[in-house]
C-alpha cells in the first residue's frame, strides 16, 4: 500500500534545494544533511514550544521522546501535538535497501499548532526527530519555535559512518558514546569498531584472557573494552539508529594477538580460538547485523582459513565484512563475504556484492582545509546514488602515531568536519566527479560547485557554534580566502634561489629568460599543489617537478589595526606517518617561508625531534590544529601575505606532498576573523577579476 504524502501539495512553498534566498526560511536553511525536498510556509504561524505538547505515536522512539521532554512544558489544556503515524511508504522516495539496514524515508509537516509524522519504521521515526531536534536549534531571540516546513527526505546512500581505530589508541567509552551522540543528529548511521591491532588486542574475551593483560600491549597498556562496556555502546547506538559493526582484524595487523597466544592466527590452534572469540563477540554485540574480519595487509597463507572464519561468523546468525583488496586473495572469486569495504587506490567493487567506499577517506592522511573540499565535492565511488555495489562511505581516523590526548586524535584529524562532510554527501548523493578526477581544489567563486561546498561549510559552521559547540573543531571558514600562484620556476634544486617574484612583487606574468611564468587564482584556506597521492589525485598543478618554486600571494583588507591569529602549515603531518619534524626555524623541511606586510614570520619553536621519528613516538605540535595559532598584528587597511614554495627532497619525509595553509582568526584560533577581505590584486582591478 502507498500513502500519499498530504502535506507538500497543501503549503505556499519556497523550495528549498537551490538554496539561493537563505533570509527567506530562517532556520531551515541550517538542516545538516540538507533534506531532498524542503519547502516553508511563507506566512505562516510557528510552532511555539515550551508549552503543553501531546505525543501521538504507537511506538516509543528515544530521540523523539527525549525532544517531547525537553520542550513540552507547563500545564493546562494541550493545545499542541506531535502525531506519528507509520505507512508502507514515503511518496516519492527512493531508497537502495540493505540487508541489515532498514529504510530511512521520512515526511513531516510544521504548522502552528501540529507536527505531523509519516514513518516507516522507527528507523524512519527518529531520523524525522532528529531534524525537529536541528529545527529548533539557534533562535537568536531565546524564542523556541519550529519552522512551518513540510519535509520529505530519505538518503541516496545506506550506509554514512566513521571509524575508530581502537586497537592503536584507546578511546574511552564515554567519549564513544559522546560522538554516537552528537553524530546521530545529523543522520551517521554506521559506527565501525576497529578492536584490534599490533599494538593492542582491546576487547575483553573470557576464554583467553591473555589477550587483554596489559604486558601484551605496547600502547595505552592496560586499557580496553569488557564485554558489557561492547554491549552497551551497541544498545545506545542502536536507540539513536546507529549501526555498531564490530572489527577483529585477522590474520592482518594480529602482533598482540601472537605476544598473548604464542602462536599465529593461520595455524590451527589460531583457528581454533579465534573461532572461540568470534562466538564470543557476537554475544557482546547482539544487535550487529554484520561482523567485520579484516584480512587486509597479511599475505593469507593458509587457503581454508577466510572461509572458516567466514563460515564461522555465518553460523553465528551474522554477515561477514571483510577490506578489499586482501594480500593473495581474489574476493571476487570465492563466496566467503558478504560485503567488502573499499581501500587505497587497489580497492575495486566486488561484482555482485555491496561495497563500502573508504578509498580516500582515510582522514588520517588528509589537511584540514583542501582534502575536506575533495571528499565533500566527490561522488562516492563514480555513483551518484547507491547501487546493488555501491553502498555507502565510512570516514575512518588511523592513529599510527600516538598523540597527546583523545581530543587531540580528533582535533587533527579534523574529525567532526570530515564525518559530516562525507555522511552529507552520502545522504543527498550526487558530487560532481569521483575524487581520483575532481581533485582537492575548490573551484572560483560562482561555480556550482563552489555554492554548494560553501553552503555545507555555512551550514556545518553554525553547528560548529550550537549542537557541537565546545568540539575539538580546527576548520574555521575558508570559501572567501583567494589567492594568486604563480606558475612553478625553475631553481636547480636550491630552495633559497631569488626569482622574479621575490623582487618584483605581485605581477600577472613574469619573464624568466625565454620562458614566461603566469599566475593563476586559487581559493581556500589550504592549496595543494601536488596532493599526498601525487597524480593519483589532482591538485593545482598538473605534474609538478621536484626542483621548482611557486610563489603565492593575497592582501587582506583590515577595517583597524588588530591582532589576529593566523593558522599556517606548509606539510601537514599525517598521522600514520614517521616523519620528523622540521628543524628549527623553519616551517618545513623544504624551505617554504612566509611574510606578512615585508616581515618574515616564523614558526614555533617544534617539540618534535628533527632527526627522526618512530610511529610510537607521539605526534606534538607539528600541525597548526595542535598548536596555538600564529599571532600576528594587522594594520589598518590592506595587509600583504606573500609565501615562497619551494619544491625540492624533504629528508626523511615518505609522502611527497606540496602545500600551504594560511587563514587569518580570532586570537584563540576558534573561528575565523570578522569584517575582513582577502584580495590577491586590490591594486591591479583587471587582474583581478
Amino acid at each position: 500500500m502507498q500513502a500519499r504524502n498530504p502535506f507538500l501539495p497543501a503549503c505556499l512553498a519556497i523550495i528549498l534545494a537551490a538554496l539561493s534566498h537563505p533570509a527567506a526560511y530562517g532556520k531551515a536553511e541550517h538542516l545538516l544533511p540538507v533534506p531532498k525536498n524542503i519547502a516553508v510556509t511563507e506566512g505562516a504561524t510557528c510552532f511555539k514550544l515550551g508549552r503543553p505538547i501531546a505525543l501521538r505515536c504507537d511506538s516509543s522512539c528515544l530521540v523523539l521522546d527525549q525532544f517531547i521532554k525537553k520542550f513540552s512544558r507547563g500545564k493546562g489544556r494541550r493545545g499542541a501535538m506531535i502525531s506519528v503515524r507509520f505507512v508502507d511508504d514515503i511518496e516519492g522516495s527512493r531508497e537502495k535497501p540493505l540487508a541489515g539496514y532498514q529504510r530511512e524515508a521520512y515526511s513531516l509537516r510544521v504548522s502552528a499548532d501540529t507536527v505531523e509524522i509519516l514513518a516507516l519504521n522507527l528507523v524512519s521515526l527518529t531520523r524525522a526527530a532528529q531534524t525537529l531536534w536541528q529545527l529548533s536549534e539557534g533562535w537568536e531571540s531565546g524564542e523556541e519555535v519550529l519552522e512551518p516546513v513540510s519535509i520529505t527526505d530519505w538518503p541516496a546512500f545506506p550506509v554514512r559512518g566513521f571509524m575508530h581505530d581502537c586497537g592503536r589508541s584507546y578511546i574511552d567509552t564515554r567519549e564513544i558514546l559522546h560522538e554516537i551522540d552528537l553524530l546521530s543528529r545529523f543522520k551517521v548511521n554506521t559506527f565501525h569498531f576497529h578492536l584490534t591491532e599490533n599494538q593492542a588486542w582491546r576487547m575483553q574475551i573470557i576464554a583467553y584472557p591473555k589477550l587483554t593483560a596489559a604486558e601484551t600491549m605496547a600502547r595505552d597498556s592496560g586499557r580496553f573494552y569488557t564485554q558489557d562496556e561492547c554491549t552497551n555502546i551497541e544498545r545506545y547506538a542502536r536507540a539513536r539508529e546507529i549501526t555498531v559493526i564490530p572489527e577483529i582484524d585477522m590474520p592482518g595487523h594480529s602482533e598482540a594477538f601472537e605476544r598473548a597466544m604464542g602462536h599465529a592466527m593461520q595455524t590451527e590452534e589460531g583457528k581454533t580460538e579465534l573461532k572461540r572469540i568470534l562466538a564470543e563477540v557476537a554475544a557482546a554485540f547482539p544487535l550487529a547485523p554484520y561482523i567485520h574480519i579484516g584480512a587486509d595487509e597479511q599475505q593469507i597463507t593458509d587457503p581454508t582459513f577466510l572461509p572458516e572464519m567466514a563460515e564461522t561468523v555465518r553460523r553465528l546468525g551474522r554477515k561477514v565484512v571483510v577490506w578489499n583488496p586482501i594480500r593473495g586473495v581474489d574476493i571476487a572469486a570465492q563466496d566467503f563475504c558478504d560485503m567488502t569495504q573499499m581501500w587505497s587506490t587497489a580497492g575495486k567493487f566486488v561484482p555482485g556484492k555491496p561495497n563500502i567506499d573508504c578509498r580516500y577517506n582515510y582522514i588520517n592522511h588528509f589537511d584540514c582545509f583542501a582534502d575536506l573540499v575533495g571528499i565533500y565535492k566527490s561522488n562516492i565511488y563514480y555513483q551518484q546514488a547507491a547501487t546493488d555495489e555501491a553502498v555507502g562511505t565510512i570516514t575512518a581516523v588511523w592513529n599510527d602515531r600516538p598523540m597527546p590526548s583523545q581530543s587531540d586524535i580528533l582535533r587533527q584529524n579534523n574529525f567532526y568536519a570530515c564525518v559530516l562532510a562525507s555522511a552529507e554527501r552520502a545522504w543527498k548523493g550526487g558530487g560532481e566527479e569521483y575524487i581520483e578526477k575532481g581533485g582537492v581544489t575548490l573551484p572560483p567563486e560562482g561555480s556550482d560547485v563552489f555554492k554548494e561546498f560553501a553552503d555545507w561549510e555555512r551550514r556545518f559552521l553554525f553547528h560548529k557554534g550550537h549542537s557541537l559547540a565546545g568540539e575539538p573543531i580546527p576548520y574555521v571558514k575558508q570559501t572567501n580566502v583567494r589567492w594568486l600562484i604563480t606558475d612553478a620556476f625553475p631553481n636547480g634544486g636550491q630552495a633559497d634561489i631569488i626569482l622574479p617574484p621575490d623582487t618584483l612583487g605581485p605581477q600577472p606574468y613574469f619573464v624568466l629568460g625565454a620562458d614566461t611564468f603566469r599566475t593563476r587564482q586559487a581559493t581556500g584556506a589550504a592549496v595543494y599543489l601536488r596532493h599526498t597521492w601525487g597524480g593519483i589525485v589532482p591538485a593545482f598543478f598538473s605534474d609538478p617537478q621536484i626542483g621548482s618554486t611557486a610563489y603565492a600571494w593575497t592582501f587582506v583588507y583590515s577595517p583597524r589595526e588588530q591582532t589576529a591569529g593566523a593558522l599556517v602549515e606548509f606539510q601537514n603531518y599525517s598521522r600514520s606517518e614517521a616523519d620528523p619534524a622540521p628543524f628549527p626555524s623553519q616551517w618545513d623541511r623544504k624551505g617554504s617561508r612566509l611574510w606578512l606586510n615585508e616581515e618574515e614570520l616564523f614558526p614555533p619553536e617544534w617539540l618534535g625531534d628533527p632527526s627522526g621519528a618512530s610511529r610510537e613516538q607521539p605526534l606534538l605540535n607539528e600541525n597548526f590544529s595542535a598548536r596555538k595559532p600564529l599571532e600576528v598584528r594587522l594594520r589598518k587597511g590592506w595587509n600583504k601575505v606573500f609565501l615562497k614554495l619551494p619544491y625540492v627532497p624533504a629528508p626523511g619525509v615518505r609522502l611527497n606532498k606540496w602545500m600551504f595553509t594560511f587563514v587569518l582568526t580570532d586570537p584563540e584560533g576558534r573561528n575565523a576573523l570578522e569584517g575582513i577581505t582577502y584580495n590577491p590584486a586590490p591594486s591591479l582591478p583587471d587582474f583581478a577579476e
